[in-house]
Parts: structure tokens; sequence; C-alpha cells
């Protein structure tokens, strides 16, 4: 059964009484699978989150955070969404990468967290390579986060997912991988995490009974329907 919202409440937090978090639901469009990861010691899966720095965007802090927690690099993906924000200045857009879901959290018995839960795609070749090329001319770590670009707002799902074909080394057709990264994790706790690109079902099968496996399922919806809506004319 998917998850259901809770009643309205008021409540009022001063800045050190409230965390403010953000995750990621990161999706292979080409292959249709979605990051999962699994504590390798408490033996649990989850999707990756975890708090925004200070000053960060939240959006920058779940892709910031999906890397770190997953080690796979990935940018919030736009999506038509039910939501209640209004239009930004330039119009109505179709596609928004406003929060699937938001969860309020006990931390502690006087403080609160506000956790914010976004669709995400894995990043192309290209970017993945661009990282290696900037690293290359740099003394900067490999595991400093930098960022992805956006998602381009010309850029079809259809188009996307044609970026992910490639050709192998025999000259085979076939998908491109998204490269995982080792060791991307910020502590020791993190380090014990281990991440799986699971198929769909799969993964909203190992994530039942949290708000996460319908993160996954309200995500993948919206992925459909982009495409559907794309396929009946320009975006």
């Amino acid at each position: 059964m998917p998850a259901q919202p809770s009643a309205p409440f008021y409540g009022n937090y001063p800045s050190e009484k409230l965390t403010i978090g953000a995750g990621v639901a990161i999706f292979h469009l080409a292959s249709q699978r979605v990051v999962v990861c699994y504590h390798s010691q408490d033996r649990y899966w989850f999707l990756p989150k975890g708090r925004r720095n200070a000053n960060e965007e939240t959006r920058t802090a779940a892709e910031r955070e999906g890397f770190e927690e997953s080690g796979y690099r990935n940018r919030v993906l736009p999506l038509p969404m039910k939501h209640r924000q209004p239009d930004p200045d330039g119009g109505h857009e179709r596609f928004v990468t406003e929060p699937i879901w938001t969860q309020m959290l006990p931390l502690t018995t006087t403080s609160q967290y506000m956790l914010f839960w976004y669709a995400a795609e894995t990043v192309p070749k290209d970017v993945e390579e661009s990282y290696g090329a900037a690293g290359s001319n740099s003394s900067q770590s490999a595991r400093i986060y930098a960022p992805p670009p956006p998602f381009p707002s010309g850029l079809s799902l259809k188009a996307r997912i044609e970026q992910d074909s490639v050709t192998s080394e025999t000259g085979e057709a076939t998908i491109y991988e998204p490269v995982w990264h080792e060791g991307t994790g910020v502590d020791e706790e993190e380090l014990l995490y281990r991440s799986f690109l699971l198929p769909i079902d799969e993964a909203i099968r190992k994530l039942q009974g949290s708000v996460m496996g319908d993160v996954v399922r309200r995500g993948w919806e919206g992925v459909k329907l982009r495409m559907d809506m794309e396929s009946q004319g320009p975006i």
C-alpha cells in the first residue's frame, strides 16, 4: 500500500532545534533501474539521504548525499507532478524539481528533522568523464563533491536515454552502465553502505513499509508520465 499523507499540523522550531535533510531516488532511465543502498552491518535497505550543509540548496544536498552514500553521480530530474508552489515569473513549467515526499521526523525529544525526497537520474557518460578530465588537471581530491550540470531544459527523456546507447569495443550496441565510485562515504558509518542498481519493482519491495518505497514508485510514475507527454508533442 502506498504511503499515506499525514494530517496538517502546527509546529514552530528555532534554527537550533531544526535539521533539514534531503534524499533521492536515482534512476538509470535506460535500464529501468534505481539505486538502492544496503547497510551491510544492520542489514536493511534504504535510499540515500542526509543533512543539508549550511547555505546549501536543498536540491544540491539531495544530489550530494546521493553521491556520498551510494557512489553514483546524479542530478535531480524535472518531472510532471502535482504541487502547491506558484509558477515562476517566466510562466508555467510542465516539469519541475519539487520534492516528491516530505517527512517530519523527531530527531531528539526537543528537535525536529525535516526531510525532502527527490527523483534524480544517473549522469550521462560525457558528464561522468568530464569529472575525470577536471581531476587530471587539478590536485583536488576525486572524493570532494562537485555538483553536475542540471538536466538540460530542452532535452526529452527519449533523447536522454539514447545518450546511454553506446558501442562496445566489439562494435556491439549496448547500454552505458553508470560508474560506481568506491569510498565516497564521509564517515565510518557510510563506509558500511553498499549500493545496487535494482529493477523498479524489486526496489519497491525491498523498501516496502516506508515512504522510500513510494518515493521510487511516484518517481518512476513521473518518468513514465513525462515520456508519454513528450510523445504527444514537443517539450
